[in-house]
C-alpha cells in the first residue's frame, strides 16, 4: 500500500511563514507517501487577464524557485507539483516529481482554458510534448494538468501506458460536481486511481475564484477522499493491485481498435 496526500491550499500561499509552517505540520501529521499538489501553488494566481505580462511572469517563477526549497523540507517522500518555467515567448506549465530533493519534469501542461480568470491560454505554451509515464515512489504515473483533465482520452491513454495513479493538480472554480465527473470519467477508462488537488479561497473572499476540493477516486469511480475549508489535506491508501484488476475489467479492457480505424 501507498498513502497518498490531496490538499486544498490557498491563494496567495508563501515559501515559509506561519501559514506554511502549519501546512508543513498538517502534512507531517497525515504520514503520506506521496502528496500530490495543487497546480503552481504559490503566490497569487497570475493569468486571470489576457496580456502576457513578462516581468510579472519573471517574479511568478522565481517564487516557485522558492517554493522548491520549501517543499522539499515537508516530511513526505514524494511530491507531485507543477510551477510555472520560462520559455522564449510564454510559460510553460511544468509538472515535476521531487523525491529525496532530486527534481524530475514529469509533463508540459498542453491544453488552456481562455476566459476571465483563467486566460491561460495568452500566457503559456508547452515546451515538452507528449503525456508520458514516470515512476515516482513506486508506483506507475501520469499527469494531467488542471483542464487536462476534462478530456478522458488522455486518461485512457494514459491507463494503456500502466498507470496506476493519475495526479491531477488543479485551479479551478466552485463547480465540485464537474471536476468529479471528469476525474471519475479518467479513473473508470484508465482503470487507474486519479489524486487531485486544487487551489482555494474563503467563501467570502472578494470575486472569489478558486472553491478548493481536493478528492481521490478509485480505479472502479468511487470518491474515496476529500479535503475540506477546515481540513486542508486528506490521505488514502493506495492499493496497486486495484489498478491491475481494472485494467481487464469494463470499461477499461475494451478494444478501441476498429474506432482507431484499424479494420483490417
Amino acid at each position: 500500500m501507498t498513502k497518498v496526500a490531496i490538499v486544498e491550499w490557498p491563494d496567495g500561499l508563501l515559501p515559509g511563514g506561519a501559514e506554511w509552517e502549519t501546512i508543513r505540520r498538517e502534512i507531517s501529521g497525515a504520514g503520506a507517501d506521496l502528496l500530490v499538489t495543487n497546480e503552481m501553488p504559490f503566490g497569487h494566481w497570475l493569468p486571470k487577464a489576457k496580456g502576457f505580462d513578462r516581468d510579472a511572469a519573471a517574479r511568478w517563477v522565481d517564487l516557485h524557485e522558492e517554493g522548491l526549497q520549501s517543499l522539499k523540507q515537508l516530511d513526505v517522500p514524494s511530491i507531485i507539483s507543477s510551477r510555472p518555467v520560462m520559455g522564449v515567448e510564454r510559460l510553460a506549465n511544468e509538472a515535476f516529481a521531487l523525491e529525496g530533493g532530486r527534481y524530475t519534469v514529469l509533463h508540459h501542461k498542453h491544453l488552456f482554458p481562455a476566459e476571465p480568470g483563467w486566460e491561460e491560454a495568452d500566457w503559456f505554451r508547452p515546451h515538452i510534448p507528449g503525456f508520458e509515464t514516470a515512476l515516482v515512489g513506486g508506483l506507475r504515473v501520469g499527469v494531467l494538468l488542471c483542464t487536462e483533465l476534462m478530456f478522458s482520452n488522455h486518461a485512457r491513454d494514459l491507463g494503456r501506458k500502466g498507470v496506476e495513479l493519475i495526479v491531477a493538480p488543479r485551479a479551478t472554480g466552485e463547480n465540485r460536481f464537474l471536476w468529479q465527473t471528469a476525474a471519475t470519467m479518467a479513473a473508470v477508462s484508465a482503470g487507474a486511481y486519479v489524486a487531485t488537488s486544487n487551489r482555494w479561497q474563503p467563501r467570502d473572499s472578494r470575486n472569489r475564484l478558486f472553491g478548493g476540493g481536493g478528492f481521490a477516486v478509485d480505479p472502479a469511480g468511487q470518491i474515496i477522499a476529500t479535503t475540506q475549508d477546515t481540513k486542508q489535506a486528506s490521505a488514502f491508501e493506495l492499493d496497486p493491485g486495484f489498478p491491475e484488476r481494472a485494467k481487464v475489467e469494463y470499461p477499461a479492457y475494451v478494444d478501441e481498435s476498429y474506432a482507431r480505424g484499424a479494420w483490417d
